[in-house]
């Protein structure tokens, strides 16, 4: 499957304002012939804890964004949107297919030094799902920004996975872990990694996007800089299946 990253800027909580800015790069990616094309970690409203203004219902305007879109370009469409539960807001990854589907994960870690631990309900599961690849399945697991520095998270699910996910608001500041975290989490898991993050400014903070597609052996199937931007790469189950076979490293994991 040919996969993308769309590395766009947002409108700072603006939500209507963004989709509308970023349906041509949405258009771009299928052009460009993607299957599955993933939007950063809450890229319609900037990673704010505003949450009176920008939370959404469930299947609200973002949510119904993303299923319109997947439907009009025929290719799964993701990103996170911040979804109104029964108690607090959740940062929720949103995956629609073209069928009409829709999958959720809310995000296991909330980023404490933010205030999303206080702002935004903590999710409790991991979610792996298949999509159609030709003849055959794509595992895809998501994840969320700074789930990326909890390993087991990720080891937990490996043996059924051959593509994580990981959409990101991930400021300048720490660009360099990003970059290491997701090489991290290709290599020890033998699988694909597409990490997605913004770029511009949101919150008083600067984003570079350093969005990254990387194989199961750690080899960089593409990378952006600070602009906007959308990556692609090919992604096969086999690929996963074939490392593994070669370099049968899961096995010796501690179980």
């Amino acid at each position: 499957m040919r996969v993308a990253a769309l590395q766009v800027d947002t409108v700072w909580e603006d939500a209507a304002a963004t989709c509308r800015r970023i349906e041509p790069w949405i258009a771009t990616a299928a052009a460009g012939g993607a299957g599955l094309a993933v939007l950063p970690e809450m890229f319609a409203c900037g990673f704010s804890m505003n949450t009176a203004k920008i939370a959404e219902p469930v299947d609200g305007p973002t949510t119904t964004f993303l299923r319109d879109q997947a439907a009009k370009y025929g290719l799964w469409l993701g990103g996170t949107v911040p979804e109104q539960t029964a108690d607090r807001p959740a940062n929720v990854f949103v995956l629609a297919g073209p069928g009409g589907e829709i999958h959720r994960y809310k995000k296991i870690r909330p980023f404490t030094p933010s205030g999303e631990k206080a702002a935004f309900e903590a999710g409790t599961e991991t979610l792996t799902i298949e999509i159609p690849d030709g003849d055959a399945a794509l595992r895809i697991s998501l994840f969320v920004c700074y789930d990326l520095r909890f390993a087991d998270l990720f080891w937990d699910l490996a043996p059924s996975t051959d593509l994580y996910l990981v959409a990101a608001n991930w400021p300048e500041t720490r660009s360099r872990h990003w970059k290491a975290l997701l090489d991290a989490r290709a290599i020890e898991n033998q699988a694909f990694v597409l990490g997605v993050n913004r770029v511009g400014t949101g919150g008083n903070l600067k984003y570079t996007g350093d969005s990254r597609i990387v194989s199961p052996l750690g080899e960089e199937l593409g990378a952006a800089a600070s602009v906007e931007t959308v990556l692609f790469a090919e992604v096969t189950a086999e690929r996963v299946a074939q490392v593994r076979r070669d370099l049968p490293f899961l096995a010796d994991r501690p179980g």
